[in-house]
């Protein structure tokens, strides 16, 4: 089995709306757990996104990259996370499509 693996960028905007100052403020990851439309990743993308993603003045998420990895996979935070406190206590938010 695999699962989707997508990463977010979010930025937060520090100004005004009148004279917006945005700034990154890190990214986010996400997983499709039991994925299985490798030809359609596009468009399964897509049909996802609006749970994944926000855009409003003072805030915004985009997706910025996806990959279709081995259930096993453990994002680097989660990987980090073992290294240092010994357990996963923030995994990845999973999506349910």
């Amino acid at each position: 089995m695999a699962k989707l693996l997508i990463t977010t960028q979010i930025r937060e905007n520090y100004g005004s709306l009148d004279n917006p100052h945005w700034k990154s403020k890190g990214s986010s990851d996400y997983v499709v757990k039991n994925f299985t439309e490798f030809n359609a990743i596009q468009v399964f993308i897509m049909s996802i996104r609006d749970q994944i993603e926000t855009d409003n003045p003072f805030f915004q998420e985009h997706i910025v990259n996806y990959d279709v990895v081995t259930d096993d996979y453990l994002t680097r935070d989660e990987r980090l996370q073992l290294q240092f406190d010994g357990k996963i206590k923030y995994p990845a938010t999973e999506i349910n499509a």
